[in-house]
């Protein structure tokens, strides 16, 4: 399957969750998937990602990787006690084909995620990952993986140019890489290729596999949100932030 670990997502996932556990536990949202690519056929893959999203939300937390949870200076004790309870709900997701003004199939799916945000933040990164992979398997089956080795050799070799030491790059692939396995080794080989310069990953469940830094504060997600629960519209940056302030006392201050 393609989603092994709730790990499987990006950092800043868990800082807002921690955040919506301590500060909006009643919130409700929806999440609605969209396609940039027009005309493309994922329809016909809807049963492929059926059973994706239900083993997804068949998978718990480790005890090794609420461990590893733990060890993060800004992850608190109760977080990881929910955390170690949590589990991903089938009936959040609405999955179906999608459908013109007037009723005819697209080609397209509709993809949402409806219900308490502390309950469902959790399926955005995975989910994508999931379309992504699958799109993929029946797209490219066969891919020239000589080629993608090849080219990223040598852009791992052009950042280690004299002059460019100080050139740190990250990875926050995980919602569009091609396949979970091609992801696992761009980051073995850029951490071999590159040392200090690769800053980290913003995959959790690969950050603690290969020893990288977990990279992520908040995601647009967290503004947005907070127009909504905030007080007043024009408000809602001051006030996302003063919460986020609250939580974290000045870490993870970097904002979008």
């Amino acid at each position: 399957m393609i989603i092994d670990s709730l790990l499987d997502t990006d950092l800043y996932k868990f800082t807002m969750m921690q955040v919506a556990l301590h500060h909006f536990p009643a919130a409700q949202v929806e999440y609605r998937f969209t396609c940039r690519t027009p005309g493309l056929d994922l329809a016909r893959h809807i049963d492929a990602i059926e059973r994706e999203i239900a083993h997804l939300c068949s998978l718990r937390f480790r005890a090794s990787e609420l461990d590893y949870l733990r060890g993060l200076r800004f992850i608190k004790s109760d977080f990881i006690d929910f955390l170690g309870l949590f589990q991903l709900n089938r009936k959040a997701v609405l999955l179906a084909p999608a459908r013109d003004a007037a009723g005819r199939e697209t080609g397209g799916i509709d993809l949402r995620i409806q219900g308490p945000w502390l309950h469902t933040i959790l399926f955005e990164v995975p989910l994508l990952a999931i379309v992504n992979e699958v799109y993929f398997r029946h797209a490219v089956p066969e891919p020239d993986l000589d080629l993608g080795r090849k080219r990223l050799q040598d852009k791992a070799a052009a950042l280690r140019q004299p002059g460019l030491e100080g050139v740190r790059i990250a990875d926050y692939g995980t919602r569009r890489r091609y396949s979970k396995h091609w992801h696992d080794e761009v980051l073995r080989t850029l951490k071999s290729s590159l040392g200090a310069q690769l800053a980290g990953t913003s995959n959790v469940m690969y950050a603690m596999r290969h020893g990288l830094t977990p990279l992520g504060t908040m995601a647009h997600e967290y503004l947005q949100a907070c127009q909504a629960l905030g007080p007043r519209l024009r408000d809602s940056q001051t006030f996302a932030l003063e919460t986020w302030a609250q939580e974290y006392r000045g870490d993870l201050g970097i904002a979008l």
